[in-house]
């Protein structure tokens, strides 16, 4: 049996889950009764430090006693913002991580992430749902049908992934980082996706669409928008 030595014994719950310590993490949540979500005095959790490192093997045991991947610092910043590969962001995705999140600056994992790490960046947005953002400036703003995110979230992964191929395989052709147009190319995509989320709730003139502001009927039948502008509404003296 291995002898723990004295770092060993030392080491708290967010070192041993970034160093991929998995004994100790284990000895400090079942002997110690620590939370995988518990906060260290800068309000990072062991689920942000094991996958900042990308220890897996720490994530899945984590998650198996109650770590939650969309714990949030005290930037609102979840484990997502963190990663810095692929197979992590995968696992992250797989096991539920929101790539719609926006933390307290209302900045996403995925704008996060577009200049340091473009093809994590690329990934993200390509396996999300890409909802059409609705901006929360446009007034009276109707959500969109999920039919038509369906349609738009496959135009904008499509395109996306395309580009991104084509990208990685000019890049390797003529020996050069392919970063710096990645990174330009998922920052084009967001404000994209912004832009096409806003078109889809306003009429172009800054005000609801009537055609998205109509509601069907419990028979399916339209109802007509009602708009009692800004004077007094019904049944007002």
């Amino acid at each position: 049996m291995t002898v723990p030595t004295r770092t060993q014994a030392l080491k708290n719950i967010w070192v041993a889950a970034g160093d991929g310590d998995l004994n100790r993490v284990q000895e400090l949540v079942e002997q110690q009764s620590m939370s995988p979500n518990v906060p260290d005095p800068y309000t990072y959790t062991p689920m942000h430090a094991a996958a900042s490192y990308g220890q897996l093997h720490v994530l899945e045991y984590l998650i198996s006693r109650g770590g939650n991947v969309d714990v949030t610092d005290e930037d609102g910043d979840t484990p997502l913002y963190t990663i810095e590969n692929l197979d992590t962001a995968r696992w992250l995705v797989e096991h539920g991580a929101n790539v719609h999140h926006r933390n307290n600056e209302g900045i996403s994992p995925i704008e996060h992430l577009s200049e340091d790490f473009p093809q994590v960046a690329a990934y993200l947005q390509s396996v999300s749902s890409a909802e059409p953002v609705v901006p929360s400036f446009a007034p009276n703003s109707q959500q969109p049908s999920q039919h038509q995110q369906n349609i738009v979230s496959e135009e904008m992964t499509s395109s996306l992934m395309q580009s991104v191929q084509d990208i990685m395989q000019r890049a390797e052709a003529e020996g050069r980082d392919p970063d710096a147009e990645l990174r330009e190319v998922v920052g084009r995509t967001v404000l994209e996706g912004v832009l096409t989320g806003y078109e889809m709730t306003t009429d172009g003139n800054g005000n609801a669409s009537d055609a998205q502001d109509a509601r069907e009927n419990a028979d399916g039948a339209k109802r007509s928008r009602t708009d009692h502008g800004p004077g007094p509404g019904p049944g007002t003296a």
